[in-house]
């Protein structure tokens, strides 16, 4: 698992953000259906319905900020929908340089000048996840969606959508979705008391379809990684045996969304339609890592130590997930006697 748990996770959790339109995928059917409801009319799901379409169908420029904890990053964004296809180049605007180009299906990403990010270990979150625009997963099982009332973000008309988490394994989230095309503008995660632990917005915005060429070219230099982007295979069984290892508790509503790459190590990606978190499993090597619960805004890591034929082996949760979920998760993670000695045995 190359995803340090320590100086790393903070840029790649920037990209994280920067990634979520990369995943979302077009849904035209769905847009068209809404746009015939006055604003008025709507309710909370109607907005919420709109959010994968706007991402995609919305051509826009600006700049949004980014908090988690007491770390606060920028990146400045341009997006277009033309002929069926999305053009997109995000910028980081702090932190070191570095950019992402996306013409359709191919993207590219110039690294930024400090860490390590791989984009086949980068796992969306958020309402703008993948699982959540391509799935539109009964979100209302798990949260309590409400329309709290109207507001102005960055020079639009919004309103704002109140999910409330019915349990305490998830976060809850505030969106505030402008009026006119859907597009999510600000959004909070907060916690069991109310406190925002994560929060996104635009500082600067234009909707508009008049964007230059130029904008959507690679303008950084540095190292490139560049990937064609296909649709996620999902796990077939998301309670059952992981290949090797058997994930026996997780929270309601949490079903398998993606296989990420963990080097020499076994991974599952869950998703409950609106927050995601990962599960990491590979033999220790090397210098141990502590144990326990680490949070930076609302991105825990738990990583838990095991002994299985001799052999210690970490199980990493790392996702938007209160701690005490994280720890339940990984504490329930058994590993084969055999998944373990065919690690011993590659290893020689």
């Amino acid at each position: 698992m190359n995803v340090s748990l320590k100086g790393e996770l903070p840029t790649v959790r920037t990209l994280v953000l920067a990634l979520w339109v990369l995943f979302a995928p077009s849904m035209v059917a769905t847009a068209e259906e809404n746009q015939a409801a006055a604003p008025s009319a709507m309710t909370a799901m109607d907005w919420l319905e709109q959010l994968g379409p706007a991402l995609n169908m919305t051509s826009y420029e600006g700049v949004f900020v980014y908090a988690r904890g007491d770390q606060v990053h920028s990146m400045r964004i341009a997006h277009r929908y033309r002929n069926g296809q999305v053009e997109e180049r995000l910028v980081m605007q702090d932190g070191g340089s570095g950019e992402i180009v996306r013409k359709g299906m191919d993207v590219v990403c110039v690294l930024p000048d400090q860490g390590r990010v791989r984009l086949d270990e980068v796992i969306p979150s958020g309402p703008f996840a993948e699982a959540f625009t391509s799935q539109l997963m009964p979100v209302s099982q798990w949260y309590q969606p409400a329309l709290v009332g109207e507001d102005r973000v960055a020079g639009y008309d919004v309103v704002t959508v109140d999910l409330t988490a019915k349990d305490n394994h998830r976060y809850s989230h505030r969106l505030w979705i402008e009026k006119e095309t859907g597009l999510l503008v600000k959004s909070h995660v907060r916690d069991v008391d109310d406190s925002v632990l994560e929060h996104f917005q635009y500082t600067s915005l234009e909707i508009t379809d008049d964007i230059a060429d130029e904008k959507f070219e690679v303008q950084t230099e540095g190292r490139e990684i560049t990937r064609h982007l296909g649709a996620l295979e999902p796990q077939q069984s998301s309670m059952g045996r992981m290949t090797g290892w058997t994930m026996n508790w997780r929270p309601d509503g949490y079903m398998a969304a993606a296989t990420p790459s963990s080097g020499n190590g076994k991974a599952v990606a869950f998703s409950d339609g609106l927050a995601t978190f990962s599960v990491f499993v590979e033999p220790v090597k090397g210098v141990k890592m502590p144990t326990g619960a680490s949070r930076v805004g609302a991105s825990t890591v738990y990583i838990h130590e095991v002994s299985v034929a001799e052999r210690p082996f970490l199980i990493v949760v790392v996702g938007e997930i209160p701690p005490d979920t994280a720890r339940k998760v990984a504490r329930s993670v058994s590993i084969d006697d055999a998944l373990a000695q065919g690690w011993v045995t590659s290893d020689h």
